[in-house]
């Protein structure tokens, strides 16, 4: 005989009597649980639940966007009376920018932590003998000479 079932005949008539009526009892217990528990996986109503609170997020960033439209006067974000026009970098923070005021053009030096007007313009006008006017050469066009001249040098 194995040794658990000698230690089980040693107990007394009483014992061996209660374990023999509650393990029946337990283990029936344990199939009416496995029994109830929902099955693994997702629900359809847990998907239709995400699904419906996605909507309603959606929704209400639509109607924010909507509100904020309204509120704007159909202007995009960011727009009004000031536009940027170009810039050019001039060190490794430095800045000089070419901005559009209504009717006017400022030329605005920037640093980090300054702003300085360095020219005020009429709209539309640019001074003659800047490189880029109509009348003068590019620098692309004067660095495309440049590269010409030293790929073919004169003999």
């Amino acid at each position: 005989m194995p040794a658990h079932l000698l230690r089980l005949a040693r107990l007394s008539p009483r014992i061996l009597g209660a374990l023999t009526g509650v393990l029946p009892l337990l283990a029936w217990g344990q199939q009416q649980a496995a029994a109830s528990a929902p099955p693994p996986g997702i629900s359809g109503s847990s998907v239709l639940q995400a699904l419906f609170g996605l909507l309603v997020v959606l929704g209400l960033l639509v109607a924010a966007t909507f509100f904020m439209r309204r509120i704007y006067g159909g202007r995009p974000f960011g727009q009004g009376p000031l536009k940027l026009l170009g810039g050019i970098a001039v060190g490794n923070r430095e800045r000089i920018l070419l901005v559009e005021v209504e009717d006017t053009w400022l030329v605005i030096g920037m640093a980090p932590g300054q702003f300085r007007t360095l020219h005020t313009l009429p709209k539309g006008q640019l001074p003659q003998g800047l490189p880029g006017s109509p009348g003068q050469p590019s620098f692309a066009h004067w660095l495309n000479q440049v590269m010409a001249r030293k790929n073919n040098p004169p003999e």
